[in-house]
């Protein structure tokens, strides 16, 4: 059975990640990935909810070395956990808050500090050992799951490392704006720098200041991983950045205005991912300059009758896209938005993607969305819109819109927010929006 060394790259003494502006070494990281493995509860799945990028991945690691597997929920709600806890028997949860989650046993990440460095062979995990279980959201609200081998992911994360141009550059720091229990934050700003040779950083700033605060306390070149929320943040704050060599950004649609305006603000190339729980990341573009998405080396598409597929390289087998695709060839593609998101309202049709770019690039709209509500017997369902918008008043809205989207799609109701419920990763869960609607109605 073919295995995969836990890092590839990193030498001993090299910087292996940042941590409160100290860096910790490979070496450093390998010893407290032994150690901890040594201490966590002899059990299956594991529930990694620490919230220090660098304390997840030792935690992720350790639980390799003793065969358990790393559960990612799509949420950490005490009633999912429970539904979770019954389907995996004796999942149990590594945490470095103050509380655990639910009815779950939970382990306290210890301080490793004082553990004196090992001398140690480097960990090899077989290629076909499960390492995760990532789970969508699933259409009737039960989470679905996906395995994910230590190969797949190795493969996955390598192919990306090569993508953007680092691949084995052991003196850029990587820090994201993003949660490591999400799969881009998973792939792109832990397991990448398992397996990329790029160094991790521990912080999870949110707001821009911190995220310039944290960029100014890295020595030498560092590239930013976020979102087209957290771009936009940036991009609308008088916050100054320092010298990026890259940004890369993904979990939804990034507009060409949007990247245009981050490349030219913070003078780096950026990078957008496209991917899917199922096959995790496939993709990437330069947004800025082309709407063309080409696969990771490896990877190649194909058409059956309206939906395509994606097969080689991490992907097992071959996965639907969610998504409506124009494909130019194998490896090259157009996204014209989720087949979810398609709507058709008196004969025409159109997509909840395109309504909310048109949305939002009204000149003094800082974040919008459209939501197409359940249909209700007896009543027709109408489009309705949340705006952040301070400067404007919804007639305002209504009549920029009437210069970019037909008739039929004007939002009835348009409801005025101080900001849109988000989650960690920026997207806004469905359920959020339609809560709001209910209460507004109420109201």
């Amino acid at each position: 059975m073919p295995s995969i060394p836990l890092l590839k790259f990193h030498r001993p003494e090299s910087v292996f990640a940042w941590q409160d502006g100290s860096p910790i070494s490979a070496q450093r990281f390998l010893t407290d990935v032994i150690s901890l493995a040594k201490r966590l509860p002899a059990h299956s799945y594991v529930l990694n909810l620490c919230n220090d990028r660098y304390r997840f991945v030792v935690g992720f690691a350790a639980a390799m070395l003793r065969g358990q597997i790393s559960l990612l929920p799509p949420s950490h709600t005490p009633d999912l956990i429970e539904r979770l806890s019954g389907h995996y028997a004796g999942l149990y949860c590594l945490t470095d808050g103050a509380h655990g989650i639910g009815s779950l046993q939970t382990m306290s990440y210890p301080n490793l500090s004082e553990v004196g460095l090992m001398q140690t062979p480097m960990p090899e995990i077989p290629a076909t050992q499960v390492a995760a279980i990532v789970f969508t959201s699933g259409s009737t609200g039960n989470p679905m799951p996906n395995e994910k081998t230590w190969g797949a992911i190795s493969l996955s994360v390598t192919a990306e490392a090569s993508r953007l141009g680092i691949l084995n550059r052991g003196d850029l720091t990587l820090l994201g704006t993003v949660p490591p229990q999400h799969m881009y934050g998973f792939e792109s700003t832990a397991l990448i720098a398992l397996q990329g040779g790029v160094i991790l950083h521990s912080a999870k700033p949110f707001f821009p200041a911190d995220i310039s605060a944290v960029l100014n306390e890295i020595p030498g070149p560092r590239a930013l991983i976020t979102t087209p929320v957290h771009l936009r943040a940036l991009l609308t704050s008088n916050t100054d950045l320092p010298k990026l060599e890259l940004i890369v950004c993904a979990t939804a649609p990034l507009s060409r205005e949007l990247a245009l305006q981050a490349v030219e603000r913070f003078g780096a190339p950026l990078q957008e991912i496209y991917g899917f729980t199922e096959a995790g990341q496939i993709a990437s573009r330069e947004t800025a300059s082309t709407d063309k998405w080409r696969t990771f080396d490896g990877l190649s598409l194909h058409q059956k009758g309206d939906a395509t597929y994606v097969s080689g390289g991490h992907v097992i087998g071959e996965l639907p896209l969610s998504d409506i695709t124009e494909l130019h060839s194998d490896t090259t593609f157009r996204l014209h938005g989720r087949t979810s998101d398609l709507i058709n309202i008196a004969g025409k049709r159109t997509s909840l993607a395109s309504l909310n770019h048109h949305l939002n690039t009204i000149e003094g709209v800082l974040d919008g969305v459209f939501l197409m509500p359940d249909e209700q017997e007896g009543c027709t369902a109408r489009l309705a819109a949340f705006v952040v918008a301070p400067e404007l008043d919804a007639h305002e809205i209504l009549k920029a819109l009437r210069l970019r989207v037909d008739p039929v799609f004007l939002p009835r109701p348009i409801l005025k927010m101080d900001a849109l419920p988000r989650n960690a990763t920026g997207k806004l869960p469905r359920a959020s929006l339609d809560k709001l609607l209910q209460q507004s109605k109420r109201g």
